[in-house]
């Protein structure tokens, strides 16, 4: 049962990014990895589209359908969404120190502090909705809505059918009834559009040199913090 207040229709909506905001690393794609790993042919075959997947998931418009591939490998043989969220529920058991390890604890701070005030406080990941879930149930926030990439059956596996990334995710988030935004934190420029839809946008851990590029394109003062990520930019948050 949970200990948080009620929030309130009309409380203000804070919408949290979950990978380097949240989570010290990309989750999904921890997750993938170890799907693929636990069969050699799948290594194999991650090996061998490579070449193609790679070079489609570091570039914005092909994202989506090199995600799906990785995805896919790593599911084949699921024929259920549910499946798919079994193993991930899997994933999440068997590797719980390492995953919680991975949770910052400033950010959680900032997140216990919006919905102990009666925020109304909604998560939007690139990650399948059911591993933020269930990484976010350590700490006991599982009850918070998860907004993230939907997947659905495709050819003897599992793809991404809609990935929650970049102007799409915030088209995700209006449809869900999250319209009007007060604060977003996020640490990739792939984010924008939430930052720019929220009258108080607040960068965390960005990459290293991304700074200045945040400051030109968000309102003067924007914060730009580091919650806890060594390899990444931001200046250390006040007490």
């Amino acid at each position: 049962m949970s200990t948080w207040p009620e929030p309130r229709a009309n409380a203000p909506l804070v919408v949290f990014d979950f990978d380097h905001t949240l989570y010290d690393g990309d989750s999904g794609s921890h997750l993938f990895a170890w799907m693929i790993r636990r069969n050699p042919l799948r290594v194999l075959a991650a090996l061998l589209a490579t070449p193609v997947l790679g070079p489609m998931v570091a570039f914005l418009p092909t994202r989506r359908w090199g995600i799906s591939g990785y995805v896919w490998i790593g599911s084949f043989g699921m024929h259920r969404v549910r499946e798919f969220d079994k193993v991930i529920d899997r994933y999440v058991a068997t590797h719980r120190e390492e995953i919680a390890a991975r949770l910052l604890p400033t950010a959680l701070e900032v997140f216990a502090n919006h919905r102990s005030r009666g925020d109304r406080v909604v998560v939007a990941t690139g990650a399948p909705p059911e591993l933020a879930r269930a990484i976010l149930g350590f700490v006991a926030h599982a009850d918070v809505p998860v907004v993230g990439t939907e997947v659905g059956p495709r050819l003897g596996g599992v793809k991404a059918t809609r990935h929650c990334h970049n102007q799409e995710k915030v088209r995700m988030l209006r449809e869900r009834g999250y319209a009007d935004i007060e604060m977003a934190y996020s640490d990739s420029t792939a984010d924008l559009p939430l930052l720019q839809a929220a009258r108080q946008p607040v960068v965390v851990n960005p990459k290293r040199g991304r700074e200045a590029y945040f400051r030109q394109v968000l309102p003067a003062g924007t914060p730009i913090l580091n919650w806890g990520c060594k390899d990444r930019g931001g200046d250390a948050p006040q007490a």
